[in-house]
């Protein structure tokens, strides 16, 4: 029965951090999370979603000085649990990491496998602000289109087998056409929430002089981007070969 509708907005800021390769071709963590702190979240989100944050191989060892960042950002590590990492040396799923505010309750965390030649993998975090339910999927897709879509049929899947809540899907997307191809359509993603994922088409890759969105936040089933925003700084140039992108998110659902 409907009682009412909750309303409330939310900042996600989205970042592959390339395995701390800079865009020199030194690798140093150290570096990528100075930028971090410095640059990427000097205004505070409200969830943190980083990509290529674990060793690619296994076992997959987290790269950043997480207590480090948890101390001078406010953020916490919702991994914490061995059943929310890949494995015991790693900070997240696949290299794939969330990090949230204090105003953020989490509720559960699952993790999917998706296909593909080179491990992927999905984090998707039910989480509650001002009372409002969201759902939060972070991922890495594959470069190739063709495994993009089996990816997100693999998504659209275990989406359909759980309750319906309002859904941000986001991360390194890996696709470059602003329409959004197959992968995103509702035919692939089955009719999870009634309707299409939409979002803006940014662009964040290259670092240097961006001209393809690859990094997205898409939304469905009661939330909605309101804007994205590619963030830049010197250090943010050097440190990885994608810009962060922040969004602003509205959800609303019926309680």
């Amino acid at each position: 029965m409907r009682i009412g509708r909750a309303l409330t907005r939310l900042s996600i800021t989205s970042w592959n951090i390339h395995r701390g390769r800079g865009e020199d071709g030194v690798i140093d963590p150290a570096r990528t999370a100075d930028v971090l702190l410095r640059e990427v979240v000097a205004e505070p989100a409200n969830l943190l979603v980083l990509q290529e944050a674990d060793e690619e191989r296994p076992p997959h060892r987290g790269i950043l000085d997480l207590a480090d960042i948890e101390a001078r950002t406010g953020l916490r590590h919702v991994h914490g649990d061995r059943t929310g990492r890949w494995g015991d040396e790693s900070h997240g799923f696949l290299g794939v990491i969330f990090l949230a505010g204090a105003e953020i309750e989490v509720e559960e965390m699952a993790l999917l496998d998706l296909p593909g030649h080179c491990h992927r993998g999905a984090v998707i975090l039910d989480i509650r602000k001002d009372g409002c339910p969201l759902r939060v999927v972070g991922t890495h897709l594959s470069l190739s289109q063709m495994l993009r879509i089996a990816q997100m049929r693999t998504l659209g899947q275990h989406l359909f087998r759980r309750n319906a809540r309002p859904t941000v899907l986001c991360g390194d997307l890996n696709e470059w056409r602003p329409w959004g191809g197959t992968a995103f359509s509702r035919r692939v993603l089955g009719d999870v929430l009634g309707e299409r994922f939409t979002g803006p088409a940014t662009a964040t890759f290259p670092v240097r002089r961006p001209l393809l969105p690859l990094d997205r936040f898409l939304a469905a089933g009661g939330a909605r981007v309101l804007q994205a925003q590619v963030l830049d700084g010197e250090g943010i140039r050097m440190a990885s070969d994608h810009r962060p992108l922040r969004a602003e998110i509205e959800v609303s659902a019926t309680r």
